[in-house]
C-alpha cells in the first residue's frame, strides 16, 4: 500500500511543489486549499493523476479526511506581507485554528505532522545569523505581528501536542524561497522586481536597499523539508540558503539577468521590516545531511523563464475543476 500524505496550502507556491515531490516519491497525495491565495493552475497538471485528490476546503474550519493518512504537511496560510496585511484575521486563523484542527486530525489518524513555520519568528533579529535557539525580536502588535505571532503560536501548540499527546511532529522554519509558480502580486522582493520589469516599470527598493535577505531555490527547500519529515527530530529546524545579499545588489542582479532597462527607485522602509535575514543551517547539515545546491543565478534564470510564461496565463475558474469537498 502506498503511503498517503495530506498537504494543506497545496495550490500555493510551496504546497504545489511539495505535491510534485511526494508524487515523484510514490506517495498518494491529498491536496487541500481554500484558494484564498493559492492558484488552481499550480496543480492543474496533477488533477488527472490517480494518486492525487484535491479538496477545496478552509483548514480553519473542521477538517475531515476519510481513511488512513500517514503524514500531514500544514502549509496553508497567507505568506506575504501584501496578503497578511490585507487578510490579518484569516492569517491568524490559519496559524491558530488551522494548526489546532490539523494536530487533532494527526492525533486521531496517528499520523506524523510537519508544520511550516518561518524565519519571521525571529522578527527583526538582534542575532546574526539566526540559529534555532534564538527566541527572536518580534513586535506582536505591529503590522507584521499577525503573521509572526500566528507562526510562533503554531510552533507552541505543535510542541504542546507532541509533549502532551505524543503526536509525532516536525517544525520547519523556512527562509526566503523563490522559484517557478511564485505569484507576481504577492509583494515579496523577487516577484515584485520581475513584475515591474515585465511592465516596463522602475524597480522599487525600500530604504537604502542595504537590508539583506538569503534566497533559497524551491527545489532545494522542498528536498530539505522532505528529509526533515523522514527524520526523527521534533524541534524546529532552519531550512534556507545562507548566501546573503543586499536587496540593492539583488535588484541589480535581476536587472542584469533579465536584460532590463529598468532603473532603481527608492521608497520609504516599511515598519518592522527586518534589517538582516540569514539562516544558520548547521543543524540541517548535521541532522539531515542537507544544504542548498542551486546557484542563485541559475535559479533566477529558471524563475524568470517561468514568470514570463505565467504572466500571460489566466487563472482557471474553480467551477471548472473537479474536486472532492472535505
Amino acid at each position: 500500500m502506498k503511503k498517503k500524505v495530506l498537504i494543506t496550502g497545496a495550490a500555493g507556491f510551496l504546497g504545489s511543489h511539495l505535491c510534485d515531490k511526494f508524487l515523484t516519491k510514490g506517495w498518494q497525495v491529498i491536496g487541500m486549499d481554500n484558494l484564498l491565495t493559492g492558484k488552481i493552475r499550480n496543480i492543474e497538471h496533477l488533477l488527472s493523476r490517480p494518486d492525487f485528490m484535491f479538496y477545496h476546503h478552509d483548514v480553519s474550519t473542521y477538517v475531515h479526511v476519510p481513511g488512513h493518512i500517514d503524514c500531514i504537511l500544514h502549509f496553508a496560510s497567507p505568506a506575504s506581507p501584501v496578503d497578511y496585511l490585507k487578510m490579518p484575521i484569516q492569517t491568524l486563523k490559519a496559524g491558530a485554528l488551522g494548526t489546532h484542527n490539523l494536530l487533532g486530525l494527526a492525533k486521531t489518524k496517528k499520523a506524523k505532522i510537519l508544520v511550516a513555520s518561518t524565519s519571521e519568528v525571529y522578527g527583526d533579529p538582534l542575532v546574526h545569523p539566526q540559529t534555532e535557539s534564538y527566541w527572536g525580536n518580534v513586535n506582536p502588535i505591529g503590522p507584521r505581528g499577525v503573521y509572526d505571532e500566528a507562526k510562533r503560536f503554531m510552533e507552541s501548540i505543535t510542541m504542546a501536542y507532541h509533549n502532551f499527546h505524543g503526536v509525532e511532529t516536525r517544525i520547519v522554519r523556512i527562509f526566503n524561497t523563490y522559484g517557478p509558480r511564485m505569484r507576481l502580486d504577492d509583494g515579496r522582493a523577487l516577484p515584485t522586481f520581475m513584475k515591474q520589469i515585465l511592465n516596463n516599470e522602475d524597480i522599487t527598493v525600500y530604504g537604502d536597499g542595504l537590508q539583506t535577505r538569503s534566497f533559497c531555490y524551491v527545489d532545494d527547500l522542498v528536498e530539505g523539508i522532505y528529509r526533515l519529515l523522514l527524520s526523527d527530530y521534533h524541534l524546529p529546524v532552519n531550512i534556507g540558503n545562507p548566501c546573503e545579499v543586499s536587496l540593492l545588489d539583488f535588484a541589480r542582479e535581476i536587472i542584469n539577468i533579465t536584460g532590463s532597462a529598468s532603473k532603481i527607485m527608492y521608497m520609504p522602509l516599511p515598519q518592522d521590516d527586518p534589517k538582516q535575514r540569514k539562516p544558520d543551517i548547521t543543524l540541517a547539515k548535521k541532522l539531515l545531511d542537507w544544504e542548498p545546491e542551486t546557484d542563485r543565478r541559475d535559479g533566477l534564470i529558471k524563475t524568470w523563464q517561468s514568470v514570463q510564461e505565467d504572466f500571460l496565463i489566466p487563472e482557471i475558474a474553480i467551477s471548472k475543476v473537479a474536486y472532492q469537498p472535505a
